[in-house]
């Protein structure tokens, strides 16, 4: 499903997404409390969300719709790659977080990746959002409990994917294959209850595991 109230911009990602042969839009809205009605009656794997719109907004709508039973993943497309409501919005449960300038390659790529069930940053955008309001308030330390539930080489591996590394650069960093590191990163996941490595990013930084710039805590 496309989100976005201006028609035209609508229209024309709507279009990109369906000349693919493995895609089709279901639905398409131009505001958030449409957008959450439609999602509720067509059931879409994902929906490509506007931020700013009248009424509203993307970031009410994504808590809604990812709080829906049928548990629709959400990829935000904005004009603005340092706005404070993206931010929210990833912690609201969006999956993905891509610049609206993007190439369309890009978009596709995203659309796939985060319909697969993985998450998504906009390519050298990780650092800049994530230190941006991490610095807005003090960070607590690292929780004792939280650090408990993973092995020394799942809190690496959680580090690496919060510095904004794929699995086959944390696999060449830690000397270990690809499918290792994809081993870890789901049991990571499982095991603190997130739905992919945006939410894990997220934590890492909220816990304190992690320092704004991307240094661990020690």
């Amino acid at each position: 499903m496309v989100v976005d109230d201006q028609a035209v911009v609508r229209a024309g990602f709507a279009a990109m997404v369906d000349a693919e042969p493995d895609l089709t839009v279901v639905a398409e809205a131009g505001d958030g409390a449409s957008a959450v009605e439609l999602a509720a009656a067509r059931a879409p794997d994902l929906v490509l969300m506007d931020i700013r719109m009248p009424g509203m907004d993307g970031l009410t709508a994504t808590r809604l719709i990812t709080g829906l039973e049928t548990r629709p993943r959400v990829l935000v497309l904005t004009t603005f790659d340092l706005d404070e409501y993206v931010y929210e919005a990833l912690r609201a449960g969006a999956s993905g977080f891509l610049l609206k300038d993007a190439q369309p390659e890009e978009l596709l790529t995203a659309v796939r990746v985060v319909a697969a069930g993985d998450g998504i940053l906009a390519p050298g955008v990780t650092r800049r959002l994530i230190d941006t309001f991490a610095r807005g308030g003090s960070l607590p330390p690292p929780a004792p409990a939280f650090l408990a539930r993973l092995t020394p080489r799942e809190r690496e591996v959680l580090l690496q994917i919060a510095s904004g590394r794929t699995n086959a650069e944390i696999g060449t960093e830690l000397g270990v294959a690809t499918g290792t590191v994809k081993t870890h990163v789901n049991a990571l996941l499982a095991k603190l209850g997130l739905r992919d490595r945006v939410q894990a990013t997220i934590l890492a930084y909220e816990s304190g595991l992690i320092r704004p710039g991307g240094t661990p805590a020690v």
